[in-house]
């Protein structure tokens, strides 16, 4: 404990301002509460929901990225000068002062696109013959062909597409969206994480909090078994045993913080009471048994697979996999979760 000197030598800003003392921080919970800009759950659980700036219609996000897909210039961006220039060298124009991760730029040549193009929909997209079943909703999708960054390799480009920058330490997508809105989701995390196949090389980069609290950050679910490592209890501990030793470990983190005020020890302690509500919630969730014939039948649970064979990992398997983890998706934002991440890396 601090000694009485240290306590009686400290200044009234000081004492009012320390999260120690509190003063200052319930003078302002009452102003806001006040005000209704604060609700008790906002001021003790950062994963509490919070009010947008504006009113939207959509509440919650799956966010599908798949790696390894055929290119955008084979799918919804046709080039027809690569068809002219195809079979020779690349132009100096476009290799000069450029770094490559694997293309010998010295001896490349051009490769025309073989698919066969038609304009499909109101908006006269442009769609290949690989796609002709997004083809007939092309009015209904937002499609973006004006992307562009200086990212030449797999992991700094997944960062840019998943954080907004080639660099470590940014928020992901879903950091930022749990951040600002919170989760209607008292049992499960904010923002969850679904992988399949070989897995994105650049792993939890894709899906880390940054510079944000620990809290946002992706928490990464497993399909089968427990969704989360070590999340049951060991044989010989009860329920009753569980929840006494939570609430020993909140009151030593809170003890921790009182001290050092720092804001990672409330990122711990929401972590551990999750985790603790989620030993009810998480097997449920996974429980696919409930699902009627005809849904698991359109996600393509049990589809007949294609002989695939892959040298890298995904291959045999992937298809039920990915199905899965589509269905979890679904049933995670029917349970609150704010934002779901489902990486596909074939």
């Amino acid at each position: 404990m601090r000694n009485l000197s240290e306590l009686m030598t400290r200044t009234r800003r000081d004492f009012l301002a320390t999260s120690a003392n509190g003063v200052g921080l319930l003078a302002l919970a009452s102003l806001l509460g006040e005000d209704g800009r604060l609700t008790a759950a906002e001021s003790t659980d950062p994963l509490a929901p919070k009010a947008s700036h504006f009113t939207s219609k959509a509440k919650r996000c799956i966010c599908i990225y798949l790696e390894g897909a055929p290119s955008q210039i084979d799918l919804f961006d046709p080039k027809p000068k690569l068809n002219e220039l195809a079979g020779q060298k690349l132009p100096e124009s476009f290799t000069k002062d450029v770094r490559f991760a694997f293309l010998q730029k010295e001896t490349a040549t051009v490769m025309g696109c073989p698919r066969k193009w038609k304009k499909h929909g109101q908006c006269g997209m442009d769609l290949s013959e690989l796609l002709p079943h997004l083809a007939t909703c092309a009015d209904d999708i937002a499609w973006v062909r004006s992307m562009h960054t200086e990212a030449f390799n797999h992991h700094p480009g997944q960062l840019l597409m998943n954080t907004g920058s080639t660099m470590f330490g940014r928020p992901s997508m879903g950091s930022w969206m749990t951040y600002g809105l919170g989760s209607e989701s008292k049992n499960l995390p904010g923002y969850v994480v679904l992988s399949a196949g070989r897995g994105t090389s650049g792993g939890t980069s894709n899906w880390g909090s940054g510079f944000l609290p620990t809290t946002f950050a992706g928490t990464l679910f497993r399909s089968q078994g427990d969704p989360v490592l070590n999340l049951s209890n060991p044989p010989g501990l009860s329920d009753l045993m569980q929840q006494k030793s939570i609430e020993a470990v909140r009151d030593l983190n809170g003890v921790r913080h009182a001290t050092i005020g720092d804001p990672e020890i409330h990122s711990r302690i929401a972590s551990y009471e999750l985790a603790y509500r989620m030993q009810s919630a998480a097997p449920e969730l996974i429980d696919l048994s409930k699902e009627d014939k005809k849904t698991l039948e359109e996600y393509g649970i049990d589809r007949v697979e294609p002989d695939v064979k892959a040298s890298r990992g995904g291959g045999k398997g992937q298809f039920k996999s990915f199905a899965t983890n589509c269905l979890l998706a679904r049933r995670l934002i029917e349970r609150g979760t704010r934002f779901v991440s489902l990486f596909h890396a074939s």
